[in-house]
């Protein structure tokens, strides 16, 4: 058992190396590439836009109730964006995306390994594993900071409706709070990060849509260990990310 999951976690590492050495050599397939920036990025904008604001709904609300007891209320625009740029915006986006995403890379392929299609491809000269993953790896590499900011900000967005529902602050005021604290060093190593989740998502779920067999309950399987393996690679390499960025960084948030 010990040993079988020793030899996927190599096989995994040494599918991951061949994707980005493969990424990096012609061609390029950028129809592709921006084909898959709309199904994985684009079109998850809406799912990621509504789940910030709902976070940031709460996160105000638990915010107030905690600030309240200090009689710091007027920080709660300050901590909820601290909160949402640093780190809660970062992770919460990747595990929605590890969800939606890789449980969609994991299905698709796994039914394309099924039916042959894969070998199809193959047998017309064309580089299947270059179409179809490193593809997918490059647009999850694009969009999942994009659609972090997005959440971030939709966040923010969310944190200022219940806040203004209870206080009627304006929200020029709130977001001259909200953003008073926050910097470049905040942002920036915190969203670059989810470059790495983004990766990760793609490269784990396309590797076991690669690896399906058994027919249709094969990709029933690869889609849900593609979201759970996602969901835990991804909060594992952050913990380690996190680490890093305080190292090399000391003054930013992870």
């Amino acid at each position: 058992m010990m040993l079988r999951a020793v030899a996927a976690v190599g096989d995994l590492s040494l599918f991951g190396a061949r994707a980005v050495v493969a990424a990096f050599r012609p061609p390029f397939e950028f129809r592709e590439i921006s084909r898959q920036l709309y199904e994985l990025g684009l079109r998850s904008a809406p799912l990621v836009a509504v789940a910030g604001f709902a976070v940031g709904v709460v996160l105000s609300m638990h915010t107030r109730a905690s600030l309240e007891r200090f009689g710091a209320e007027s920080m709660i625009p300050a901590g909820l964006a601290m909160a949402l740029v640093r780190e809660t915006g970062p992770l919460t986006c990747g595990l929605l995306l590890a969800g939606r995403i890789g449980a969609g890379i994991g299905a698709e392929l796994g039914a394309m390994r099924v039916t042959e299609q894969i070998d199809a491809l193959e047998a017309t000269a064309v580089d299947a594993f270059k179409y179809l993953v490193v593809t997918r790896a490059i647009a999850c590499v694009i969009s999942v900071p994009i659609l972090t900011t997005i959440l971030n900000f939709s966040g923010i967005l969310g944190g200022y409706v219940a806040e203004a529902a209870i206080t009627g602050m304006s929200l020029p005021l709130y977001v001259r709070r909200a953003f008073s604290l926050i910097n470049y060093s905040d942002y920036v190593p915190a969203t670059l990060k989810t470059m790495v989740f983004g990766y990760l998502i793609a490269i784990i779920s396309s590797y076991l849509g690669y690896q399906t067999t058994e027919g249709t309950a094969g990709v029933g399987r690869a889609s849900t260990r593609a979201v759970v393996l996602s969901s835990i690679g991804l909060i594992a390499i952050n913990v380690l990310l996190v680490k890093l960025i305080f190292f090399f960084l000391p003054g930013s948030g992870g």
